[in-house]
């Protein structure tokens, strides 16, 4: 058995389940536009890649100009920015599985492609009860995932061997990212995507709960 030294989690689908919140922004700046709203299940489709390309991906094929996203993308910050925090919340189980990693000592960090600044904002108001060693967004200056540039650099901020980290996320862009990167790739089923999406992109380990994680640190 691998002996693991740190935990990358993904944010959004992994540790908070905040489609609701983004979906509610997003659905109220495709009505002030007079475009078709969509669903949760349609959200779960659409996030995992930046704010841009979930703008892209809910406005209709033919209203996909950059000066419409842009504008959309504004718009849609603005609202999210004020209600971000009004459905959100952790899964069950995060808690106790972030619990029992700061037990054993290991290093916890997160990698999210929500802006930099929401992701901030997300840590402080769910999850500020653990001290997590390095937490990054999308910026601006660094490719976001799949790249693993962010998934490198907090490896190296930490000191830590890529293939020391067991990786937690709900996404083909999570797997993408962890095989990139030389980490332990492990799909958890409590999120935005299916067990045949992270199959088909090479998920070893699924998981249905939290908890399910400390048994691959056993």
């Amino acid at each position: 058995m691998m002996t693991y030294k740190a935990v990358l989690f993904d944010l959004d689908g992994t540790l908070l389940d905040s489609i609701e919140d983004m979906g509610d922004s997003l659905n109220r700046v495709l009505v002030d536009n007079g475009f078709p709203t969509h669903n949760r299940d349609a959200y779960c489709r659409f996030v995992g890649d930046g704010a841009t390309n979930l703008i892209s991906r809910a406005l209709p094929e033919d209203k996909r100009a950059d000066t419409i996203i842009r504008s959309c993308l504004d718009a849609f910050l603005e609202d999210y920015d004020k209600n971000w925090n009004v459905k959100t919340k952790l899964y069950d189980g995060v808690p106790e599985l972030l619990d029992a990693l700061t037990s054993r000592g290991l290093k916890i960090s997160v990698l999210s492609n929500k802006p930099h600044r929401y992701t901030l904002k997300c840590m402080e108001g769910f999850l500020s009860d653990w001290n997590f060693d390095v937490v990054f967004g999308q910026r601006d200056d660094v490719p976001r995932k799949p790249d693993p540039a962010g998934a490198l650099e907090i490896a190296e901020q930490l000191n830590i061997l890529p293939s020391d980290f067991l990786y937690l996320g709900d996404t083909e862009t999570d797997l993408k990212t962890s095989f990139a990167a030389g980490m332990f790739p492990v799909g958890v089923l409590w999120g935005f995507r299916s067990a045949e999406e992270l199959r088909k992109n090479g998920a070893t380990v699924l998981i249905n709960r939290p908890l399910e994680a400390l048994a691959l640190l056993d």
